[in-house]
C-alpha cells in the first residue's frame, strides 16, 4: 500500500470512527458538532436542541481536537493501526479499546481550561456545567462555562491592578446602583422628577455599552449644547468618581473595564488568546456592543469562536440587545461557515407551519425554515371572544377539559404581552379551583399598590380594620411619622379602642398634639369617603378613592419607570370592579368579600402542579404541552407603540414567533372583540400576526352574533397559498386599527344548573368525584367546599364550578 492509499484511508476510518460517538445526533447537529476549526456560526432555531449541540461540541474538541477535520496523519501509524480503526468505524470488531481509538483519532485535543463556553443566565451556566459533568466527568470542571458577567470577573481580580483598581473590588448590584445615584442626583440639586435615577442610569449603561466613559461623554454633551445631557453627563461624571473611590464596579463595568484591559494591555490580550484555543457564545442574538467585542478580543489568538443563537428569537433590544452582531457575523469574519440547525424536536407541524408563516414577514434575519419529524398535529385555534372576561372563560373552559383528558395542570402555559394581562385569568381560574403560578412576577391581588388599594376600600367599609388603616395611615407619606404611629397604637391598646377611634381623641392626649393635626386630616378623608360609599356606585367610589388619596400622584411624581406599571395596575382594578358591577350587582361588602376569598385561596394552594402564566419574554426557552397566547389585538400585541416603527415591529413579530415555538401539541390564540383594560373599554381588530398565517393553518372561532349585525371580516386578511401580500401591508394608514364602534349585546351565557348544596355527591370534569361539604354566601355567589377523593379539598365559587359538575345520584 503506497503512502497516499495510506493517508487516504486513514483519515477516512478516522471520520467514521469519531462518528460513531455522534450516532444519536441527527446529520445538521452531527455536522455541527465536528465542525471544530475557524468561525462557526450555528443558527440554532427553536427545539432544535442548540444545548446538546454545544455540549457535544465540547466533548468532541477535548477528546479528538480537531481530528474529523485534520489531514495529518501520525507518522508512527501502522498498518495494523489501520485495519484496527477501519474495523472499529465500519462496525465489524466489537471488542476495541476506547483508549486506543482516542489516541488514533485524536488530533491536538484541548485541555479543559482551553475552552471557553459563554451564556447569559447563571441557569444556563449552571445547566451547562451539569451536563458536561455528567458526560465528560471531572474534567469538565476546569472548562471555563459561565455567564458573560462571571468570566469578565475571573479575568479582572488578576489584572485588574493595570487599571487602577485594587483586586479586592466590590460589585454593586442594581439597588445599590440606584441608591448611589439616588444620592448623588441630591448632592447636585439634580430634581429627580425632571431627572429619575432610573433615566440617568440608563444613559450611563448605553454610553458604557459605547465604551465612552463620563469624561467623553460629558466633553461631547458641551460641544452640541445640549443641556440635558450636560446634567446627565455631570451625573455621569460624578457616579465614576465615586466607584473609583470606593474600589466598585457595577454590571456594566465588568464587561467595560475587561475590553478596555485587554485592549490597553497587549500582554493580558495575549494571554488570554493564547489560553482559549476555543470560544463558544450561546445566545449570540442577544448580546450587545461589549459582548460582541469582548468575545471578538478573546478569540482573536485562534480564530476558533462558534457562536449559537436564533435571529428570529432576538427579543430582548430593550436591554440593549444588538441583532447587528448575528446578522453581520459573516461579515465580520469572512471565512466563518454557517449551520443551520431547522430540525424542531418540540412542536407539532401545523404549530411550525405556523410560526413559519409569521416569521417570514420579517427582513432582518438571516432566514431558515422550521420542520419536524412530529406528526401535523391539530391546527392552531384563534378563539375570538366577546370581551376580555368571556376570553378569560374561555381559556379556563379549555384548560379544565384538558385536565380531564389526562394532562397536567403544569402542561399549560398561558402568556400575555403586559402583566396588567394576568388580571382577568387569575379571576377566572380562582372562580373555577385552577391552581396557577405566576411566573417571573406577583400576582395581581398580591401586589403592594393592589393591596394598599383594597386596604383602603376595606377602610372605607369598615375603619375598625387596624391591620388596613395601619398600612395607609401614611401610604402615600402625609408627615405622619413611625414614632406618631407607633404612640397612637400603644394608647388605642391600653384603652382597648381601635385605632380609627383614638385617632378621633387624638387632640385630647398630650402625646399625640404634635401630630392631631396630621391624624384628624386622614380622619376627615376617610369619612368623606365613607359618605361618598353611601351614594355612589363602586367605580365612582374607587374614582374618588384614586383621587382624593393622592396615590397616584404620589407615583406620578416619582416618575420611575416601574410606576408606570403601578399605575396601570391601579387603573385595572377598576375593571375588576366594573365587571364585579355588571355580574352580581353586589355592594361594597360583597366584592370586598369575593376579593378576600380569592387572595385566602392563593394563600392556602400548595400544589406544585399549576397552570403557568406570565410574559412572553418570560417564556423564552420554556415549552408547554399546550399553550395559550392571549390578547391577540392590534394595540394590546403588537403593542401600540411598535405600530408605524418598522424595527420594532419586527421585535413583536419575533416575540410572537418565540411565544408560538413554546407549544408542544397544542396552540390557542385568543382576542376579544372588545376589551376593558385600565378600566377602559376599546375595539380593536384582530392582531396582524393571526392575519399573518396561512389560512390553512390556523382556525378561527368567533363567538355567535357577538356583535348583533356587526361582525369583523377575518377571512379576508390571511396569506393565500399563491403568495398574496400579508394582512400587514394591507390595513389604513391611520394605524391604530380600532373598528367602528358597534351596539354591542353580550350573548347569553350557557345555562348550567347552579342547584348544589352541602351534602350533595358531585363529579366534577377535572377533579372527580366528591362531596360539597361547606357552602357560604360570597358576594352575588357562593363560595363551595368540596372534597374530591383523589384531588382533596378544593374551594370554588358556586356559578364558575357548576359550569364543570354534574350531580352523582
Amino acid at each position: 500500500m503506497n503512502s497516499t492509499d495510506f493517508q487516504n484511508r486513514f483519515i477516512k476510518a478516522r471520520r467514521l470512527a469519531i462518528k460513531r460517538d455522534f450516532t444519536h445526533l441527527n446529520e445538521t447537529q452531527c455536522e455541527a458538532v465536528l465542525a471544530t476549526s475557524g468561525p462557526l456560526l450555528l443558527l440554532a432555531g427553536a427545539g432544535s436542541g442548540k444545548t446538546t449541540v454545544l455540549i457535544n461540541r465540547i466533548a468532541n474538541i477535548l477528546k479528538y481536537g480537531c481530528g474529523f477535520e485534520s489531514e495529518y496523519v501520525p507518522e508512527n501509524a501502522t498498518e495494523d493501526d489501520l485495519k484496527y480503526l477501519e474495523n472499529y468505524a465500519t462496525g465489524q470488531d466489537s471488542a476495541f479499546e476506547s483508549e486506543r481509538i482516542r489516541q488514533l483519532c485524536a488530533v491536538e485535543p484541548a485541555e479543559p481550561w482551553r475552552v471557553l463556553a459563554i451564556t447569559f443566565t447563571n441557569r444556563a451556566a449552571g445547566e451547562m456545567k451539569e451536563r458536561l459533568h455528567r458526560m465528560l466527568g471531572p474534567a469538565a470542571e476546569d472548562i471555563w462555562a459561565s455567564t458573560f458577567h462571571s468570566a469578565c470577573v475571573r479575568i479582572l481580580r488578576r489584572d485588574i491592578d493595570k487599571l487602577g483598581f485594587d483586586p479586592s473590588f466590590t460589585i454593586y448590584d442594581t439597588a445599590d446602583t440606584a441608591s448611589l445615584m439616588r444620592r448623588i442626583l441630591k448632592d447636585l440639586d439634580i430634581e429627580e422628577r425632571n431627572f429619575p435615577h432610573k433615566t440617568v442610569l440608563g444613559y450611563i449603561s448605553r454610553a458604557k455599552d459605547d465604551m465612552i466613559f463620563a469624561g467623553e461623554f460629558y466633553a461631547a454633551a458641551e460641544k452640541t449644547g445640549d443641556i440635558r445631557r450636560k446634567i446627565i453627563g455631570r451625573a455621569y461624571l460624578e457616579y465614576e468618581g465615586r466607584m473609583r473611590t470606593s474600589n466598585s464596579l457595577d454590571f456594566d463595568d465588568l464587561i467595560l473595564l475587561t475590553v478596555k484591559l485587554l485592549l490597553e494591555n497587549p500582554d493580558v490580550l495575549q494571554k488570554y488568546q493564547m489560553r482559549f484555543k476555543y470560544v463558544l457564545v450561546d445566545e449570540y442574538q442577544d448580546t450587545n456592543g461589549l459582548q460582541y467585542r469582548l468575545a471578538a478580543a478573546l478569540a482573536g489568538g485562534h480564530g476558533n469562536i462558534c457562536v449559537v443563537g436564533d435571529d428570529d428569537q432576538s427579543i430582548y433590544k430593550f436591554r440593549g440587545a444588538t441583532i447587528e452582531n448575528i446578522l453581520n457575523f459573516e461579515k465580520q469574519y469572512k471565512d466563518a461557515r454557517v449551520i443551520r440547525l431547522e430540525q424542531n424536536y418540540r412542536s407539532t407541524g401545523l404549530i411550525l407551519a405556523a410560526a413559519n408563516d409569521v416569521i417570514r414577514n420579517n427582513t432582518a434575519r438571516k432566514g431558515k425554515k422550521l420542520w419536524t419529524e412530529n406528526t401535523n398535529g391539530d391546527v392552531p385555534e384563534l378563539h375570538i371572544s366577546s370581551d376580555e372576561r368571556m376570553e378569560a372563560q374561555l381559556v379556563a373552559d379549555k384548560i379544565v377539559a384538558s385536565r380531564a383528558d389526562g394532562r397536567n395542570w403544569a402542561e399549560h402555559a398561558v402568556l400575555y404581552r403586559m402583566n396588567a394581562q394576568s388580571n382577568q385569568f387569575e379571576t377566572a381560574f380562582k372562580r373555577s379551583g385552577i391552581p396557577y403560578k405566576i411566573f417571573g412576577g406577583t400576582g395581581f391581588f398580591e401586589r403592594a399598590e393592589i393591596k394598599d388599594m383594597l386596604a383602603y376600600l376595606c377602610v372605607i367599609h369598615n375603619p375598625h380594620d387596624d391591620v388596613r388603616l395601619l398600612r395607609i395611615i401614611n401610604n402615600p407619606p402625609r408627615g405622619i411619622g413611625a414614632t406618631s404611629i407607633g404612640r397612637l397604637t400603644e394608647l388605642a391598646s391600653s384603652q382597648g379602642l381601635p385605632v380609627y377611634d383614638m385617632i378621633k381623641q387624638s387632640q385630647n392626649h398630650e402625646e399625640l398634639k404634635s401630630a392631631a393635626g396630621k391624624l384628624c386630616l386622614f380622619a376627615d378623608m376617610i369619612d368623606d369617603l365613607r359618605e361618598t360609599a353611601k351614594t355612589a356606585g363602586l367605580d365612582e367610589l374607587y374614582e374618588s378613592l384614586v383621587s382624593t388619596t393622592g396615590y397616584v400622584k404620589m407615583l406620578e411624581a416619582k416618575n420611575l419607570d416601574e410606576n408606570i406599571s403601578r399605575i396601570e395596575n391601579i387603573l385595572e382594578l377598576k375593571t375588576n370592579i366594573l365587571s364585579f358591577m355588571n355580574e352580581n350587582g353586589g355592594t361594597l361588602f360583597d366584592f370586598l368579600s369575593e376579593t378576600a376569598l380569592f387572595t385566602e385561596l392563593d394563600r392556602d394552594s400548595k400544589e406544585s402542579d399549576r397552570v403557568v402564566m406570565m410574559t412572553m419574554h418570560s417564556a423564552k426557552g420554556l415549552e408547554f404541552d399546550t399553550v395559550f397566547i392571549v390578547g391577540t389585538e392590534e394595540g394590546v400585541f403588537p403593542s401600540m407603540r411598535s405600530i408605524g416603527e418598522p424595527s420594532e415591529m419586527e421585535e413583536e413579530r419575533r416575540l410572537c414567533y418565540v411565544a408560538m415555538t413554546r407549544a408542544m401539541r397544542r396552540l390557542y390564540f385568543t382576542s376579544a372583540q372588545r376589551r376593558m383594560l385600565f378600566g377602559k373599554t376599546s375595539s380593536s381588530m384582530p392582531s396582524r400576526f393571526i392575519r399573518e398565517i396561512d389560512s390553512s393553518n390556523v382556525e378561527i372561532i368567533e363567538p355567535p352574533s357577538a356583535f348583533g349585525d356587526y361582525s369583523f371580516d377575518y377571512s379576508g386578511g390571511f396569506a393565500q397559498k399563491s403568495g398574496s401580500k400579508p394582512y400587514s401591508s394591507s390595513p389604513p394608514s391611520n394605524t391604530n386599527y380600532s373598528a367602528p364602534k358597534p351596539a354591542l349585546s353580550r350573548p347569553a351565557p350557557a345555562q348550567v344548573s347552579t342547584d348544589f348544596k352541602k351534602g350533595d355527591a358531585v363529579k366534577h370534569k377535572a377533579f372527580g368525584l366528591g362531596v360539597i361539604t361547606g357552602s357560604s354566601p360570597a358576594g352575588g355567589d357562593a363560595l363551595l367546599e368540596i372534597s374530591f377523593d383523589d384531588a382533596g379539598v378544593k374551594r370554588m365559587l358556586l356559578n364558575s364550578a357548576a359550569r364543570y359538575m354534574t350531580k352523582v345520584e
